[in-house]
């Protein structure tokens, strides 16, 4: 018999202590969030939350839904290609979840749709000022420009040595601990892509203890930013700013403290050549109307480093739970290992023959997209199929659901990365797990090309097995993790 799962609920997210106690004091407000897991012989739909089943029209109910963890609020009809809308407060709020639409939104109207929405505007501003990842208009064309060259496809390879020696080191790690340690493979996976972005971005300097308090203060940051601002649905159209608690004051503080640092010594000239913030530095030289004074140079880096390396981690860690309940799979990625490889550590030249590898990184991409919900706010009334939108309505592009949607994916809920075999590719714009048109991720291929090495690198030496008592659980905040993170077992390959 296959094997259902149903898990219990639990509070949506990972907390500091203070942040938990005034959510114990709002815990009317906490909906309750199922999931469910099913193996059954080579047959895997990997965990997912249930369909929502409140009752209709009940849009406050839904909002508070969303509040616990967002992709608990979707009904199964949602799963389909469509536009819909509903109305929260009175503020209008559409999903487009139609590939020739969601081109309408990235490409074809994209002056209409280039602003993030409100909450994602107000939960990064803080720590990401300006940066190119919330910001729009002329600011944006100009640092996109510039960030786009910097990380374009053809750098990708010089970047490469870097990968591999840092992988490298964490495999030599792994091997010093004794067989069948036990460890959170979130934590390794963050620390590796912290560690591999912080070389690539700032060069040698930033170390480990510095890059591991970069990293934890991020994850302090997500847990403390909530998940709806409220301001935006009672009238405000740019939404209100974050509560700066203490907790998230002391976050921005350390990250902006030790990456100010690094600027100032490359704008001192003690820098090294090859990283991303020299060329940034040197790009500013050469072109002084980009204005990109230190704090605008932080804000660019922090960008970077912030996407380059969490996003990564988060599709790294999903990997492994998926070859962990997918041996059959684990076989061929140790299988295609061993023909390109042999006993060498694979490289960055290997990876164009590691379809396997690739295809798993694809894959799950599709059922756990870094960021699952694309959300923007037009300028202008418009018109989406039938729907008349309202100037600084919220549009809902969700790569969650249209990841899932079956006419798009077969059997859209299983694991199955035949799917990106071969010259199988999806319909355009219905797999943007890097969102799409212009303000797609500069650096997709990097990322890609990360992932897909860091996998090879390890899966040549470890086997990493998730216990099947563990309850896997996604939770989105602002990325897609798994709750908690996610307990390994590390076993040795011969």
């Amino acid at each position: 018999m296959g094997r259902y799962r149903p898990v219990s609920s639990h509070p949506a997210y990972a907390l500091s202590m203070d942040h938990e106690n005034r959510l114990q004091m709002l815990s009317w407000l906490q909906k309750p969030v199922n999931f469910q897991e099913v193996l059954d012989n080579e047959h895997f739909e990997p965990v997912r939350a249930d369909y929502y089943a409140g009752p209709p029209g009940k849009p406050l109910q839904l909002l508070l839904q969303a509040r616990t963890d967002f992709l608990s609020m979707w009904r199964a009809s949602d799963y389909r290609e469509i536009v819909s809308q509903i109305r929260i407060l009175g503020r209008q709020v559409v999903l487009v979840n139609n590939p020739a639409l969601i081109r309408d939104v990235v490409v074809k109207r994209q002056d209409n749709y280039e602003r993030k929405s409100p909450q994602m505007r107000r939960a990064l501003e803080y720590l990401l000022g300006d940066g190119l990842f919330i910001s729009d208009g002329e600011t944006w064309r100009q640092r996109r420009a510039l960030v786009a060259d910097i990380v374009h496809m053809n750098r990708v390879p010089a970047f490469g040595p870097v990968m591999e020696q840092t992988a490298g080191e964490l495999v030599e790690r792994w091997r010093a601990m004794p067989e069948g340690t036990t460890l959170n493979v979130l934590h390794e996976m963050a620390g590796l892509t912290a560690e591999i972005i912080s070389r690539s971005v700032f060069g040698n300097q930033l170390g480990e203890d510095s890059a591991a308090a970069v990293t934890d203060s991020f994850t302090s940051y997500q847990a403390l930013i909530d998940s709806i601002n409220l301001g935006y649905f009672i009238g405000f159209d740019d939404g209100l700013p974050i509560l700066r608690t203490p907790s998230l004051r002391r976050s921005v503080k350390r990250i902006h403290r030790i990456i100010d640092k690094v600027v100032e010594d490359h704008l001192a000239g003690h820098g090294d050549h090859n990283s991303m913030v020299e060329l940034l530095i040197r790009r500013q030289q050469r072109n002084p109307e980009l204005k990109l004074d230190v704090i605008a140079l932080r804000n660019e880096a922090a960008t970077i480093f912030m996407a380059g390396h969490e996003t990564t981690a988060a599709t790294l860690t999903w990997a492994w739970y998926l070859l962990a309940r997918a041996p059959w799979v684990e076989r061929s990625v140790h299988a295609e290992i061993a023909r390109v490889c042999a006993d060498r550590t694979p490289t960055i030249e290997d990876v164009p023959q590691l379809a396997w590898c690739k295809a798993v990184i694809e894959e799950t991409l599709r059922l756990y997209p870094p960021v699952p919900i694309l959300a923007r706010q037009n300028r202008r009334a418009d018109t989406l199929g039938d729907i008349a939108i309202a100037p600084n309505s919220l549009i809902l592009i969700v790569p969650w659901l249209l990841h899932r949607t079956e006419s798009l994916f077969s059997e859209p809920h299983r694991f199955l990365p035949e799917r990106f075999m071969g010259d199988r590719r999806p319909a355009p714009y219905s797999y943007i797990p890097f969102a799409s048109g212009p303000r797609v991720c500069p650096g997709l291929h990097f990322g890609l090309t990360e992932a897909v090495l860091c996998l090879a690198i390890i899966a040549q030496r470890f086997r990493v097995r998730v216990a099947e008592s563990h309850k896997v659980e996604p939770v989105c905040r602002l990325t897609l993790r798994p709750r908690d993170g996610l307990p390994v077992t590390l076993e040795r390959r011969s």
